[in-house]
């Protein structure tokens, strides 16, 4: 029996998503999250064989959450599904652990195939991919560039998503069960290493380096 844990904050993505999974045989549901830390949570609750992930959703995004629950549960294996074809997106998920990656608007049969490739630890592409995002990743090429995830710690990032989706820091605290001293210790780490001196610029950094999406 393959366990799965779908993660989407759309319900009605994964209202099919569980509808077309359960018709398979051997495939059991275990849990659905609506955003990233609750897919994180329910991850290492149920532990899954395979997490369909989204890509950008609330609180914290798909890669920030693949990489928490690979860190957490090494065996586990997952799916990204996006909206998002560019580059940016894809090796990012890539980097963080994914094996698969997927646009939403793939058909189901894609789907299933992706999932028997990456349960043998192969990686999967959706095939809308382009060719050039393929080679980029599989030569590894490191780039020197200014990105979110060259310059910022785990925590940093997880902060400026939190403030780029309009969270006070009361609820940034709350949410990521820190003090309020020390999110904002973060925030100003994060506008230093980024040469960034107002929430309306990291929240443009955000959107740019694809912490969240404003169609997601």
């Amino acid at each position: 029996m393959i366990k799965i844990l779908l993660a989407d904050d759309h319900k009605i993505v994964r209202d099919g998503l569980r509808s077309l999974l359960e018709k398979q045989e051997g495939v059991q549901i275990v849990a659905e999250a609506d955003n990233g830390r609750r897919a994180v949570e329910l991850a290492l609750e149920t532990l899954p064989d395979l997490v369909i992930m989204d890509v950008t959703m609330p609180e914290l995004n798909g890669i920030e959450a693949t990489r928490m629950i690979l860190k957490a549960s090494p065996r586990c294996k997952i799916i990204a599904l996006s909206m998002h074809s560019d580059k940016r997106y894809v090796t990012r998920a890539l980097k963080a652990g994914a094996l698969g990656y997927l646009l939403k608007d793939c058909a189901f049969e894609e789907l299933a195939k992706a999932i028997q490739t990456v349960l043998k630890n192969r990686i999967y592409l959706s095939s809308e991919i382009n060719e050039a995002v393929v080679k980029e990743y599989l030569e590894k090429t490191e780039r020197l560039d200014q990105t979110a995830y060259s310059i910022l710690t785990d925590r940093e990032r997880q902060v400026v998503q939190l403030i780029a989706e309009g969270k006070t820091t009361k609820e940034i605290a709350t949410i990521l069960k820190i003090s309020v001293k020390t999110v904002e210790t973060y925030r100003q780490r994060a506008m230093d290493k980024l040469n960034i001196d107002s929430i309306a610029g990291l929240t443009k950094f955000a959107i740019q380096e694809g912490l969240i999406s404003l169609d997601s």
